[in-house]
């Protein structure tokens, strides 16, 4: 066994390598005196105004491809499905030895390897030695403390609380071990970097990409609503998981005391500070739905920050076609369907697709006949925005599929074509039995839309798109503020902002009261934010993950007949040659038998990083 003074000396021993190449440490001296060839040492980073803030920029890449990674974080939740893989959080079977899929802005090593290179720019920036005009040093830092404190929170909202550190490590430290702070100190923390960024940026034009005040408040919103909620307050979390109640250490993942209404108070200021700022926002002034056709549109301006809906975003992480090959740039290659030689990989799932309304704002119910013989009609502008569904009208084909497509619609059935009276079986192009690339197929008979470049030319998989990837946008926090304000029982101001959001894409205003209306509000945040990171953290917070999450993810068969005395040589979605039957069942537990755990409100510290540091505490149900 390793003592502790052994492994101190192997932490001390282990290079680190930061942009720009702060120079490589090891244990050897003379190494030490040797100036390497093809690196820039520390201090000479820090006497460049360009070295440094290339460093400081090398610091955003912690937040990867974001939303548009080619596994969507959706699909550890009820609304899609991963086409290469089962994830083992879906199915309650993640533990310190097996954590599962995670990505890179929620993996404990590569977030902190990025909040020590934040803590080393904030060390050298608060003397600045390189020519300070126009306080250079004070933009980077406070794009630093927001770096930091957005860092900070992935972890936060992932496992729970975190050890919170902000001064750069070195070989000279005699112990590198250091205990989780509270969730309370974690939010305090993040929250007081928040604080520093706001000011440190006030006033600041910044570059696209950048951190900015806005988003420095913005940030502050979703840590504050997440603070109020279900599961980080204790008593309200004990009372619902027999899990948390048992733990030992409840003040690890949420207050213990404290005024709950105080904190939802807080949440709901922050996020009226972002919207007293009156500098972002989308059509979110009308005083009644847009037609369905416009709402459509607005919808699809905003998932691809274009023509006005680019005033939405509010932090952004762009992508340069001809140099970006980060899988966010790859969206179309990963998720168009497998007729356009795309792979599938994030999948939307029945019960995504049954959340989307009626026009006038009815469930959609499948126990509704008029509902269930035409499921894709009349329904809420997004969802023919953010979904390719079967009949539904998209690219014109690759070479290889426009003679057997020609009008380019998606096609997830199987369909009788030739003559009715001695039909052929004809599978669909974009279903696991499709003659283009087949084992690229959907499992779940859907796939994205929403993301997806709308030029008809950009079919080709091997076509990188520059859509940004949305990391927080102004509705994002319009529906902060509406939860706020109804978790406080302030129910018309939550309905205003609200029915705005709703009426920006043609759908009717909401008239609930209570828990009608809380339940109403969910929905319609799981809806506008799809795919958008958000739906993981909501059912955890929410405490609704047991029943939500707790069931097969469902899937859709899809029939076309000839109806008698048709003819039909080269097959085209129409209901006036065909009777089309959709069948909903269960995906076959091979694929991947999701279950709920109490557990999995909180994702496990991996082994290693325990074993590397003892004062870790493990979160429940891991021990």
């Amino acid at each position: 066994m390793i003592n502790q003074k052994s492994m101190n000396y192997i932490a001390k021993c282990i290079s680190f390598s930061l942009l720009l190449g702060t120079t490589m440490i090891a244990c050897n001296s003379d190494f030490l005196n040797t100036q390497p060839l093809d690196k820039v040492s520390g201090d000479a980073v820090w006497a460049d105004r360009a070295l440094s803030e290339a460093f400081v920029t090398d610091v955003y890449n912690g937040i990867r491809d974001g939303l548009l990674d080619q596994m969507s974080l959706d699909c550890q939740t009820d609304n899609a499905l991963y086409s290469f893989g089962k994830q083992d959080v879906n199915e309650a079977n993640v533990s310190p030895s097996n954590t599962g899929t995670i990505k890179s802005t929620m993996e404990w090593g590569a977030v902190y390897a990025r909040i020590r290179a934040a803590n080393i720019a904030l060390a050298k920036l608060a003397k600045p030695t390189f020519d300070n005009s126009g306080d250079l040093a004070g933009r980077m830092r406070g794009e630093m403390y927001f770096m930091r404190a957005y860092l900070y929170n992935q972890l936060l909202r992932y496992y729970g609380a975190i050890p919170i550190i902000k001064t750069p490590y070195t070989l000279d430290e005699p112990d590198f071990t250091v205990a989780r702070n509270t969730y309370e100190e974690c939010v305090n923390a993040i929250v007081t970097d928040l604080d520093s960024a706001t000011v440190l940026l006030k006033g600041r034009s910044m570059a696209a990409g950048r951190a900015t005040m806005g988003a420095s408040l913005a940030l502050k919103s979703r840590v504050l609503l997440y603070a109020a909620s279900d599961l980080h307050d204790i008593p309200t979390a004990k009372a619902k998981s027999s899990v948390i109640a048992s733990f030992s250490k409840p003040e690890l993942l949420g207050y213990v005391s404290g005024d709950r209404m105080a904190r939802w108070q807080k949440a709901k200021d922050a996020a009226k500070a972002v919207i007293d700022l009156n500098q972002y926002g989308y059509k979110l002034n009308l005083a009644a739905p847009v037609s369905a056709a416009e709402g459509q549109q607005n919808y699809v301006n905003l998932s691809l920050s274009q023509n006005g809906g680019e005033t939405d975003g509010i932090f952004l992480k762009y992508y340069i076609r001809a140099s970006n090959d980060d899988w966010g740039s790859w969206f179309p290659r990963n998720n168009m369907p497998n007729g356009y030689h795309g792979w599938t990989s994030s999948e939307p799932t029945q019960q995504m697709v049954d959340n989307y309304e009626m026009m006038d704002g009815t469930k959609f119910d499948w126990s509704n006949p008029v509902h269930a013989s035409a499921p894709y009609e009349n329904r809420d502008p997004r969802f023919y925005a953010s979904i390719l569904y079967d009949g539904a009208q998209w690219k014109p084909r690759t070479p290889d599929g426009a003679g057997i497509d020609p009008a380019g619609q998606i096609q997830m059935g199987e369909y009788e074509v030739g003559s009715s009276a001695a039909p052929t079986k004809f599978s669909g192009l974009d279903t696991r039995n499709s003659t283009i690339e087949n084992w690229n197929g959907t499992w779940t008979g859907y796939a994205i839309r929403k993301f997806f470049n709308t030029d008809v030319s950009i079919v080709d998989q091997n076509i990188r798109q520059e859509i940004p990837s949305i990391q927080i946008r102004f509705t994002e926090v319009v529906l902060n503020y509406a939860e706020a304000c109804l978790m406080l029982g302030q129910e018309a101001e939550a309905k205003k902002w609200i029915n705005a959001v709703r009426f920006r894409v043609g759908m009717p205003a909401v008239t609930e009261t209570g828990a009608a209306l809380i339940a109403r509000y969910q929905n319609e945040r799981n809806v506008e934010m799809f795919l958008e990171d958000q739906r993981f953290y909501d059912v955890r917070r929410w405490m609704i993950a047991p029943t939500v999450l707790g069931q097969q993810a469902r899937i859709i068969s899809i029939t076309g007949k000839l109806k008698p005395g048709k003819t039909v040589t080269t097959y085209k979605y129409s209901k006036e040659n065909y009777t089309y039957t959709y069948s909903v069942q269960d995906l076959g537990t091979g694929k991947e038998n999701r279950r709920w755990a109490d557990k999995i409100y909180f994702l496990p510290i991996s082994r290693d990083e325990i074993n590397r540091n003892n004062k870790l505490v493990q979160n429940p149900g891991y021990e």
